[in-house]
């Protein structure tokens, strides 16, 4: 299948499911590399570290980070649902230990709040304003933090209920995958963190976060933010554009 046909599949997914799920988008040698450039890190600003850790903006780090903006069948999709001129808001690197508890269910951002009746017309197509990539950098199973997402949940125009883990019928199912794929989804979902019930194994993963083009980028520690000048030389065209050098627009 080309890159048109399954970006056309994708983002149908996104419209019905809520998310979609990308094989091989990582090499092994990929999967090493942000492995290891994720042991390297150092928490700096709002960055966390404990049983989870949780580094902020990786991409001004250094320009290793660059390519894993734009990744091959990530990037299509994300342009497919956000328009040809979106942007980065974010991209995380993540370790989950044995003994991380995970997250209730949640979603990430309610853009817009709409009459149920409308959500509930099959014909009508909830736009998206944010989604994220999940980039798994091990082999994802039940007791590995696999992420859960509840089909469909987008159309309920509004956020869970605590412990609400059920939908119109639907329950919340675990994403289980290999290192490498990528679980992509839109930020109105519901979807939730698992615990990391084994004894020796940690979680690594790799977020980048997309928005349009008139979504705010968040890039900690805001006001005294910059760009790295070393990130910035080595961008390509569209790195550049999806850390926000675009053209002028009706508000800029």
């Amino acid at each position: 299948m080309g890159v048109v046909e399954a970006t056309a599949l994708r983002l149908r997914a996104l419209y019905e499911q809520g998310h979609a799920l990308l094989s091989g988008v990582l090499e092994a040698a990929q999967i090493a590399e942000l492995r290891q450039a994720i042991d390297a890190l150092q928490p700096l600003h709002w960055d966390y570290t404990g049983l989870v850790d949780h580094y902020k903006c990786v991409f001004n780090r250094s320009p290793l980070w660059l390519p894993y903006l734009d990744l091959p069948g990530l990037i299509e999709l994300a342009e497919a649902a956000l328009g040809d001129d979106c942007h980065v808001i974010g991209q995380t690197a993540w370790r989950c230990h044995p003994g991380f508890i995970g997250a209730d269910m949640h979603l990430d951002y309610l853009p817009i709040q709409l009459p149920p009746a409308l959500l509930a017309d099959p014909g009508f197509e909830l736009p998206m304003f944010i989604c994220t990539a999940q980039i798994y950098l091990d082999d994802i199973d039940a007791d590995l933090c696999p992420t859960l997402m509840l089909s469909g949940s987008h159309r309920s125009g509004r956020a869970p209920l605590p412990d609400e883990y059920e939908w119109q019928g639907h329950k919340a199912e675990p994403v289980l995958c290999r290192a490498g794929d990528a679980l992509f989804f839109r930020s109105d979902v519901w979807h939730a963190g698992s615990r990391n019930r084994t004894a020796d194994r940690t979680r690594y993963m790799l977020q980048v976060h997309y928005g349009r083009r008139m979504v705010a980028q968040k890039f900690s520690p805001y006001l005294q933010w910059y760009f790295n000048p070393e990130v910035i030389a080595a961008c390509t065209p569209r790195q550049r554009r999806l850390l926000g050098d675009h053209e002028a627009a009706e508000y800029d």
